[in-house]
């Protein structure tokens, strides 16, 4: 525990303090965030945006300490709270971090690379902790923010600690090797991954290699860095490879039904160990840690033994639909503090239903005392607002004079729960899955998990994030966000994603018809929601949901200010829609005239905004009319606000508007497909696939030459074929025109052609000299195979193909 004075010293600040002996336990920089308010550091960090401008959510969540960069910041606003100026918040952060590792002698391993260092971590905590606790980065904190979080974490409880760093331009890994200092460097690989960051394939080496500039040790690939013509750093260096040059020789590798076998040699013994996984991925991250446990010298016996074992990593928790109008978060196979803290951060955003819930197992090998472990569980059970704790395991069952929530109930292990399991024991809850693997959490989530077919929608929220983040980058301070979460969230769902959306504080969202706004107030969103297609039957819903009407016709006009004043509404906020030129929907300069009279004289409604909508935005070949419609929208906008005597935000481009007409960003933009990874003509290089669509293989067979497949007998072998039955077809959205080999799908990760007509709920793939078994998964649409190809081979748009898939196809949510 630190005083807010001795970090006043170790960071030269300013002080400007009110709260004599402040203790610091927590570091914060992020106000969404916030728990343990009264032990917290708030930095006030520069980034993406101000932080200095969350400062006020963070003292209304309880915070007193702030760490600040701006001069004339009103400290004096905030009462009884402390804050310490420096130069550069990020800095004093890192150098804060800096300091704490350095009261450590203990070995602590850094991990880079392009690609797997939160594998290489994660399997190395698993093959580790055995006879050693470790401290180590949460999930993948290997930014700059994260790093200097992940190194707070080090106390004198642990043996050893593991960080990973991350970097995507030059530059970035000097300030981190300066915090982590580790004792032993390994560099997982080098790949493609932020490319556009480095100027050549060189200089991506030589930053990545800075983190180990004084490391004793450094594991790396040889083939990796035959070529480089750089100094290596570490006075020690163990190698491996293919070759027989190297430390650790790999001399094969033989895949088996459920993984691989490893056959290498090491100061000339031959060894072999087994892998549970059989992707070649899985095989380079596994042999990095066999490097590491043959450097410190662990038997042969022991290291195959552990070998064995490694689970796979769960890079994502998921959110998923449950029994009984619930959701459950999955995170069965992890317990730590750490992840613990993120899991419950996920949980709580999650306001569609009226409680929460946390099924949680004994948490293992921590270091620290039981009676401290689980008062610290406690705490953070209590923080995040927890109505109901389940645990399993003999020492929560000791501890439980520590908690103290509304409802508890103790179970010694997974069998007496699984036992005592009902149905009804569920309903209308959050619920998060949250244990460690001997607990084998999996059967438990088995009868959570609403039964549906194995074709899922998964939804990556962390890449929904990156692509917000990309077009934030794009606009001017100040400048608001309307997300258009319509028609299900163009098919990736509904309050899920309009709460992410609101956790991380778009300014508005949009939606198609008044219940689709309906449906978000009842599962907890309070943040304003424009209707795009308010009819008079809704308004009484409307109005009683506080949800604002995009006004596009003097009927819709007439009949809504005809409601307001049977109901004596004054001031009710409504959006005005102008037609500059799509010709779809708006009022059009013959109609300003009569608009302007009706909106100034009518007390019921206040005009929050006005736009319109461009016709080609995403086509240069149409900028001139573009251009036109921009001119014709601040004339028409310019109007109404000389005729209404008060002004109103003003917004016109949708995402290709956002990348292509900066000047027509005004006072908001409406982000829409852009949001959910797709650019122009399809899959923009800037943006992340968001949606990946997934199904399963039924049954394999082996189909003679000549013979047909699928109604109608339109596909046909023309040799001896293998044909692997898919559960997806028409019904999921998968749509018929891409049979008869107009479609492809990934198995394996290879491309392979749908065979014969698409039924209404599997279609058939021509898998002939592809490995694949029944149960594997298959790829629809995803990263490798984008939605755009999709489109273009059914002469559409990706609109289509997303919000094409039904609602009876299971979506999951991913977040890291």
């Amino acid at each position: 525990m630190y005083t807010i004075e001795t970090i006043a010293a170790i960071l030269s600040a300013r002080p400007f303090i009110q709260k004599d002996e402040a203790s610091i336990l927590y570091l914060q920089t992020d106000s969404r965030r916030i728990s343990f308010s009264e032990q917290s550091l708030f930095f006030a960090i520069k980034a993406a945006r101000d932080g200095h401008d969350f400062i006020a959510e963070a003292w209304g969540k309880g915070v007193r300490n702030f760490v600040i960069s701006s001069g004339d910041f009103p400290v004096e606003n905030f009462p009884d709270s402390n804050f310490l100026l420096v130069p550069d918040t990020l800095a004093s952060l890192q150098a804060l971090a800096a300091s704490h590792r350095r009261k450590f002698d203990y070995p602590l391993i850094g991990i880079t690379g392009s690609n797997g260092k939160t594998v290489v971590k994660e399997w190395l905590f698993q093959l580790l902790s055995v006879d050693k606790n470790i401290v180590r980065s949460p999930k993948s904190f290997n930014s700059q923010t994260g790093v200097p979080l992940s190194l707070w974490r080090m106390g004198e409880e642990y043996e050893l600690a593991i960080i990973e760093a991350g970097i995507s331009k030059a530059g970035e890994m000097e300030r981190l090797e300066k915090m982590i200092r580790p004792d032993i460097g390994i560099l997982t690989n080098i790949g493609p991954a932020h490319d556009e960051g480095f100027g050549s394939l060189e200089e991506k080496i030589t930053e990545k290699l800075k983190l180990f500039t004084h490391a004793f040790l450094f594991i790396y690939e040889k083939d990796a860095l035959r070529s480089y013509e750089g100094a290596l750093p570490g006075h020690a260096h163990f190698t491996w490879g293919y070759r027989g040059d190297e430390d650790l020789f790999i001399s094969r590798v033989t895949p088996t039904g459920t993984g691989s076998i490893l056959y290498g040699a090491c100061k000339g013994q031959e060894m072999r160990i087994e892998l549970p996984f059989a992707d070649q991925a899985s095989v380079h991250n596994g042999i990095t840690c066999w490097c590491l446990l043959l450097w410190m010298e662990y038997p042969a016996e022991e290291i195959s033994k552990r070998m064995r074992q490694l689970a796979p990593v769960s890079m994502r928790l998921k959110l998923m639909q449950a029994i009984n109008h619930s959701s459950f978060i999955n995170d069965s196979y992890n317990s730590d503090l750490g992840s613990l803290e993120t899991a419950l951060d996920f949980l709580a955003r999650q306001q569609q239903h009226p409680r929460k819930t946390v099924i949680l197992s004994d948490i293992l090998q921590t270091g620290l005392d039981q009676e401290v472990l689980y008062g610290k569980v406690a705490a953070l059970l209590g923080a995040a607002g927890i109505n109901r704790l389940i645990a399993i395991g003999e020492a929560l069952g000791r501890q439980r004079g520590q908690f103290s929530l509304p409802q508890m109930e103790f179970y010694d292990n997974t069998e007496e729960f699984t036992r005592d399991f009902r149905a009804d024991m569920f309903g209308n809850e959050a619920i998060l899955l949250k244990g460690a693997r001997p607990f084998r959490f999996e059967r438990i989530s088995r009868l959570l998990e609403q039964k549906q077919h194995e074709t899922v929608l998964e939804v990556n929220l962390n890449a929904m994030i990156g692509n917000l983040n990309f077009y934030k980058s794009k606009l001017a301070p100040g400048t608001g966000i309307m997300a258009m979460v319509k028609a299900f969230s163009y098919g990736s769902g509904s309050y899920e994603i309009a709460g992410m959306l609101q956790f991380h504080k778009v300014d508005y969202l949009a939606v198609a018809y008044t219940d689709e706004g309906a449906a978000l107030r009842q599962n907890g969103i309070d943040m304003p929601v424009m209707v795009m297609s308010p009819e008079p039957p809704g308004f009484e819903t409307l109005t009683g949901d506080g949800l604002e009407p995009e006004i596009y016709s003097f009927r819709v006009l007439e009949e809504f200010l005809r409601f307001l004043e049977g109901k004596e509404i004054n001031s009710y906020p409504i959006h005005i829609k102008l037609d500059t030129g799509m010709h779809r929907l708006g009022f059009g300069e013959e109609d300003l005239e009569e608009l302007g009279n009706m909106l100034k004289t009518a007390d019921s409604i206040r005009v929050r905004s006005v736009f319109s909508h461009l016709a080609a935005s995403e086509d240069p070949g149409q900028d001139e009319f573009s251009r036109q419609q921009m001119e014709r929208f601040e004339e028409f906008a310019a109007r109404l606000e000389k005729d209404l005597g008060y002004p109103f935000m003003r917004h016109l481009v949708n995402s290709a508007g956002i990348l292509r007409f900066p000047e027509a960003h005004y006072d908001m933009v409406r982000l829409g497909i852009g949001l959910y990874g797709i650019g122009q003509g399809g899959s923009g290089s800037a943006l992340q696939t968001v949606g990946t669509l997934k199904t399963t293989i039924s049954q394999i067979r082996n189909v003679a030459a000549g013979e047909t497949v699928g109604y109608g007998r339109t596909g046909r072998t023309d040799r001896p074929s293998r044909i692997a039955t898919v559960k997806i077809g028409y019904a999921d959205g998968f749509d018929r025109r891409l049979g008869n080999g107009n479609g492809e799908m990934l198995v394996n990760g290879q491309r392979v052609l749908v065979i014969g007509p698409v039924c209404m709920d599997m279609c058939m793939l021509d898998v002939t000299g592809v490995d694949c078994s029944e149960t594997d998964e298959v790829i629809v649409f995803g990263e490798d195979l984008p939605i755009g190809e999709i489109a273009a081979r059914l002469q559409t748009n990706a609109y289509e193909v997303l919000t094409n898939v039904s609602q009876r196809v299971k979506r999951i949510y991913t977040y890291e």
